[in-house]
């Protein structure tokens, strides 16, 4: 099968990143699924397969900063091009302002910021030659920052700001830059949280996650295939004019304008 478009998404083990992985098989001819449970990679790239796409497994820890080449230089190796590159890994403990250290603050910032960051840098003469896109995860806590939340808040920002600075780029460069802010979405990342959340609240899990959209004002939480839908329209030739953007899609939680 010719290979006229590849897509790269990181964080591609589960929650969004799967979901993401999985969607863009019907748009893309190749995907390349990266991150460090190589099982369940390799369960998704299956599922790719099904589908009629290609799919290349790279199990690796973004943290490193080896790791952006390696990742660039095996998908270039193999597929000879890169036209979408999806940054959704990364994972930001969500604990007190005053309580987190320094090596976690660290830790969030390796992974979903210098991560996404290098990643980019590292494709960015590839995606010039396709005239491609890159979607930065960020996520709507960036907004509304809590003490509760202030890490996830923080790098959030930063990395809608990182967006924009390479959008800025991309205009001369010819690539699209874009990064999605989605707001309470059900994976299982989220699950283990309420597992953690409810005892200490009094409440069962089955009581916390009920009563979580009604204290944020949403009507339920999102799904991961939703967000998967919105980042493969931003990487989608219809989006082409779109950039520079920070696409928030929360349920309406955020009311602000």
């Amino acid at each position: 099968m010719e290979i006229k478009s590849v897509a790269v998404v990181t964080g591609a083990s589960q929650g969004i990143g799967r979901a993401t992985a999985l969607r863009l098989a019907r748009d893309f001819s190749a995907v390349v699924l990266v991150a460090r449970d190589k099982e369940s990679l390799e369960t998704a790239a299956s599922e790719i397969t099904a589908v009629g796409a290609r799919a290349m497994v790279i199990a690796i820890d973004l943290r490193l900063p080896s790791s952006a080449e390696t990742v660039i230089k095996g998908t270039l190796e193999r597929f000879g091009r890169i036209d979408a590159l999806l940054n959704i890994a990364g994972a930001v403990p969500q604990i007190d302002l005053f309580q987190m250290s320094d090596a976690e603050w660290d830790d969030g910032l390796a992974l979903k910021f210098h991560g996404a960051r290098r990643l980019t840098t590292e494709a960015w003469a590839a995606l010039m030659a396709s005239n491609g896109s890159v979607v930065l995860m960020s996520g709507s806590a960036a907004l509304e920052p809590k003490p509760g939340n202030a890490a996830v808040a923080a790098i959030n920002a930063a990395i809608t700001a990182l967006a924009k600075a390479f959008a800025e780029q991309g205009i001369q460069d010819g690539v699209r830059v874009n990064s999605v802010s989605p707001g309470a979405v059900m994976t299982g990342r989220r699950q283990a949280f309420f597992r953690k959340w409810a005892p200490a609240h009094n409440l069962t899990v089955e009581e916390a996650i009920k009563k979580f959209p009604e204290q944020a004002g949403i009507t339920r939480f999102g799904k991961p295939e939703e967000i998967a839908d919105l980042m493969s329209y931003l990487v989608s030739p219809v989006a082409k004019w779109m950039t520079g953007a920070s696409v928030r899609m929360d349920g309406g939680e955020i009311k602000g304008i």
